[in-house]
């Protein structure tokens, strides 16, 4: 069996560290990938230093910000063209406990993609702001009943697939990051008609550096769900 986690960064250095370090202890078969975003901050030059201690550590250094989306296109790529049989998106901000992969891996073999979901049962958030809580639930919400497509966390961003779902979603056009991505991702595996399963998850926001949310993501979200919808229309 090969894993791969794909990590996304762009100025994350306070707790690149830890996160890897917590990964890599849970399983040897566990491989990393860092795609960085050109950060300013030294997270390329410790994962770079990093990766030539430990091979299963490698690093895609991108020339500037690109945004999510596009960096988790360029780890499945890269995770097809080197046959992982399963793929895990994850942040590198804590949020994620590293401590629930093995509850991946077990919930993965009865499904296609397991959605790390922070709304399956009831919520299940630590240190957000009553504002920011809201404006996530409710925008699942949304997403939901506009796509369809029968997830609560439509923008969960810890997730685990096989490779043959990754295979399938590399065919489809999508254009959006953030939110927008997640929520795509999740549509696409629903309509070609793989298996999706939520599993409960605890998600606490990160204690060090700055959250990459922004305006202009909320609303791509919410712009997204309905040309999903409309494609979907015309797609079986």
């Amino acid at each position: 069996m090969r894993i791969l986690i794909i990590i996304p960064t762009y100025n994350e250095i306070e707790n690149i560290s830890t996160v890897i370090s917590r990964i890599l202890s849970i399983r040897k078969d566990i491989e990393v990938l860092v795609i960085d975003d050109n950060s300013i901050d030294g997270t390329s030059e410790y994962v770079s230093n990093l990766s030539k201690e430990e091979e299963r550590v490698k690093l895609h250094r991108r020339p500037r910000k690109l945004g999510l989306g596009t960096a988790y296109r360029e780890g499945f790529r890269y995770a097809i063209n080197e046959r992982y049989d399963y793929i895990f998106e994850m942040d590198a901000d804590m949020s994620h406990n590293p401590d629930d992969i093995p509850r991946f891996l077990e919930e993965i073999e009865t499904a296609d993609l397991i959605i790390g979901s922070r709304y399956a049962m009831g919520v299940s958030v630590i240190n957000w702001p009553m504002s920011r809580l809201l404006l996530s639930f409710f925008a699942n919400m949304y997403s939901r009943i506009t796509t369809g497509v029968p997830v609560r966390d439509m923008t969960s961003g810890y997730k685990c697939y096989k490779r043959k779902v990754i295979e399938e979603l590399l065919k489809e056009k999508i254009v959006s990051d953030g939110y927008g991505f997640q929520i795509e991702t999740v549509f696409w595996a629903y309509k070609k008609g793989f298996r999706l399963r939520e599993m409960p998850i605890i998600f606490t926001d990160r204690l060090e550096g700055s959250s990459k949310m922004s305006r202009r993501i909320v609303w791509e979200a919410l712009w997204i769900t309905w040309r999903l919808r409309f494609v979907g229309m015309f797609r079986n």
